[in-house]
């Protein structure tokens, strides 16, 4: 198993947040906070990085500049593995999982009726969220085999099953933002990193 370099992970967890401060980056991958905000501050002279601030928010991001930096590392990385193609092979193995994840939320936000086939799912019919919910269920159990190969090459790859069944529970005890809200650690938005982080790696584009 690879571990990273704190310089990697801060520069990759600006990748796969999006879009967070300083606290969210470190937190990502344990980062210590202090050492983070050097390396961000780094990373902006390089101009990989840019911090920005609006509608109240404030935090980071890459640049075009960063975004190829950032692959670059991750394929040096890889290559030093000699793991290339487990990666490739568990990225194809991933993507029929995917499609399932899509369906499943698009399900839990919208519910056809008569008259309008995108109508908002009002969340009243417990045997129509059920059925969403089982199948994220079976989702995150077919998941848990697939990030145990990626953690046994990667270590940065560790925690996405466990963060995913975490949203799961909460979804189950009631809370139904945490399967698709996109402001809490949900299981579309830890899916959505776990995507972005493999297609990074690989140097892939999202489709």
């Amino acid at each position: 198993m690879t571990a990273s370099s704190p310089e990697l992970l801060t520069l990759h967890a600006v990748r796969i947040s999006g879009f967070a401060d300083t606290s969210v980056i470190a937190r990502r991958f344990g980062l210590d906070p202090a050492e983070t905000v050097e390396t961000l501050r780094d990373a902006e002279a390089y101009g990989w990085v840019s911090y920005s601030a609006f509608a109240g928010l404030e935090g980071w991001s890459l640049t075009e500049s960063g975004r190829k930096e950032n692959e670059r590392q991750l394929a040096v990385e890889l290559a030093a593995t000699g793991r290339e193609d487990d990666v490739a092979e568990i990225h194809r193995d991933f993507l029929p999982l995917n499609g399932r994840l899509q369906r499943a939320c698009t399900d839990w936000q919208l519910r056809s009726v008569p008259g309008d086939r995108l109508a908002a799912n009002d969340h009243a019919d417990p045997a129509w969220d059920g059925r969403i919910l089982d199948e994220l269920s079976a989702i995150g159990q077919a998941l848990g085999p697939l990030t145990a190969r990626l953690d046994g090459i990667l270590a940065r790859f560790a925690g996405y099953h466990s963060r995913f069944s975490t949203a799961l529970d909460r979804a189950r005890a009631g809370d139904n933002g945490w399967v698709d809200r996109s402001d809490v650690d949900s299981c579309h938005r830890v899916w959505f990193e776990l995507h972005e982080d493999l297609i990074a790696t690989l140097g892939l584009v999202r489709h």
